[in-house]
């Protein structure tokens, strides 16, 4: 199945993220690969999924799994090279299957050869003007230019030891771009040349929402964190207007391919129609709603969810994006089981990892978590948009919380310092077998230790399995792909039904979502066809138990 000539594939296109590292191993060194992923092709064609999006791939130190990029225009020569993605593009194209790659614009890795330049030129010179160097305070100028926090803990500055401090709004392997440069601009427009000619079909942008920067004024007090303030024209460094005037040269480099490349922005702000902005035609096309991420398991909250992110992607002309789970926060099974917090802004407290922060772990619903979280995802696939799942999620895994310190990688671990114990816990390495030494990740060890419990989630062991979260994955993506195609559903608009409190239901024409958030009340079905249930072996009668939700055709 080649793919089709719709330029709005990504509209509601079903999009599963692979981080690459974590996926499958084809050579045995404990770290995934390109031909793993290739060698994993069956499988993704039978998921059903329309595209693929791989996280970072490029050359790099690891200091932040990949997102410190030290050569855009290559790959990893541990995860393969330029010739092994030129076959795996091909491979996944001759299935119907486009691909996505992470784009990190907002810095580059300490390693890559500018910012090495940089370093080995004066201050005042035309390397060090493609990123952000300030000279230092105090006498010696031994003192950082400002006393603001870093995204991943400890200070935004780095010295270089000649009176000059760069900046990283991450790690300091991490330098920050510095986006008023013309050759940076010019630069990243060749760099999205490059992938969009090896076929790439489009492009996650990290960070969208910080490129452009304003250092003519320090506008915080002695010791007010960045993170503090809200996000907007007045945040010196977040979702300021002038980034939208890069993005609509980017779209343009989009536009000059038949047919337009895609892209979706990482837009992490306060107000969601600063974040729409990010979604219109002109810019990037699409941005993602994180909202869900933040919401818990509670109708009202999706409700509000929903509704808002729909009216805003009318007023873009975009589509909104769902998603439930990803490589930055907790797997969206562990975070259903867990205690909800009192007040829903302490779930940002330990940077959207919240209530797994160290020492702090509290007791996981296991069975709670799995039954909501399969819930979640049959209503989030009902839903006009595209609905973005992360590797591992159509397995039912949950998230990997008593990894040993020595073996952590995130730098937020390391930052914190220890006190968040960051996201390694949701790139374990994918169970694909029930035994050997990685679970059919490899034939060696994986770079993240794999729990016993893997092996009852492994691939193999759930193909078997009729009602595992695999299979209802499977049901679920080809029921959806079939609804899509119905001119009827097509034709349709989004329509909210009324039902009891504790649950919401909502039809798309003959289409028809229910889901029921309660502990303890069932829910009366409607008359019509049972499409997919998120309970295993189906609804054993005319309701919908709590915990679950139903697709049917009326």
């Amino acid at each position: 199945m080649a793919l089709d000539s719709n330029p709005d594939w990504w509209r509601d296109a079903a999009v599963y993220q692979i981080y690459p590292r974590s996926f499958a191993d084809s050579n045995g060194d404990g770290i995934g690969d390109l031909p793993g992923i290739t060698s994993r092709l069956p499988y993704l064609k039978r998921l059903g999924v329309d595209a693929v999006w791989l996280s970072p791939f490029y050359p790099s130190a690891l200091a932040d799994g990949g997102y410190d990029v030290d050569d855009y225009c290559d790959v990893d020569p541990r995860i393969g090279t330029l010739e092994q993605f030129d076959q795996m593009v091909r491979a996944l194209h001759q299935v119907g299957i486009r691909v996505i790659v992470d784009i990190v614009p907002n810095h580059s890795g300490s390693g890559h050869a500018w910012f090495r330049a940089a370093l080995a030129s004066p201050a005042g010179s035309a390397e060090r003007a493609r990123y952000i160097f300030r000279s230092g305070l105090g006498p010696e100028k031994s003192q950082p230019p400002s006393d603001w926090t870093a995204t991943f803990g400890g200070s935004t500055w780095e010295p270089v030891g000649d009176g000059e401090f760069y900046f990283h709004l991450f790690d300091r392997s991490q330098p920050d771009w510095n986006w008023d440069n013309p050759e940076v601009q010019a630069e990243f427009k060749r760099i999205l040349r490059f992938w969009a000619d090896r076929g790439v079909d489009g492009f996650r942008v990290d960070v969208a929402n910080a490129l452009a920067k304003d250092f003519s004024a320090d506008p915080l007090a002695d010791g007010e964190r960045l993170a503090e303030i809200p996000s907007g024209p007045d945040h010196p460094f977040y979702d300021r207007d002038e980034v939208h005037q890069i993005y609509a040269g980017w779209r343009e480099v989009f536009d000059s391919y038949d047919p337009p490349r895609a892209a979706v922005g990482e837009v992490w702000v306060d107000d969601p129609a600063r974040r729409a902005r990010y979604a219109t035609p002109a810019g990037l096309g699409q941005a993602f709603n994180f909202d869900l991420l933040l919401a818990g398991f509670d109708a009202d909250e999706f409700e509000a969810v929903i509704q808002a992110n729909l009216s805003l992607a009318a007023v873009t002309g975009s589509s909104s994006t769902w998603v439930l789970s990803n490589h930055d926060v907790i797997r969206h099974a562990s975070r259903y089981g867990l205690p909800d917090p009192a007040n829903p802004s302490q779930r940002r407290d330990t940077g959207r990892h919240w209530l797994l922060s160290k020492g702090q772990e509290p007791a996981e619903d296991v069975a709670l978590g799995l039954a909501r979280a399969r819930a979640a995802t049959l209503a989030v696939m009902a839903l006009p948009g595209s609905v973005y799942l992360y590797q591992g999620e159509e397995l039912g895994l949950r998230e990997v919380a008593d990894l040993p310190d020595a073996v952590r990688q995130d730098p937020v671990f390391r930052r914190s310092p220890g006190y968040d114990v960051g996201r390694d816990g949701a790139r374990v390495p994918l169970p694909w077998q029930g035994d050997g030494p990685s679970l059919g990740f490899g034939s060696g060890l994986a770079h993240l230790p794999q729990p016993d419990w893997f092996r009852d989630y492994a691939a193999a062991v759930e193909a078997d399995d009729p009602d595992s979260v695999l299979n209802f994955y499977r049901r679920a993506l080809a029921a959806r792909r079939d609804l899509l195609a119905r001119t009827d559903v097509a034709a349709s608009g989004f329509e909210w039904i009324s039902s009891p409190a504790g649950t919401s239901h909502w039809t798309r024409g003959p289409w028809h979502c229910l889901i029921n958030f309660t502990r303890l009340e069932g829910l009366d079905l409607p008359p019509g066809r049972l499409l997919v249930s998120s309970e295993r072996g189906g609804p054993a009668r005319e309701e919908l138990r709590p915990a679950t939700a139903a697709w049917l055709l009326v």
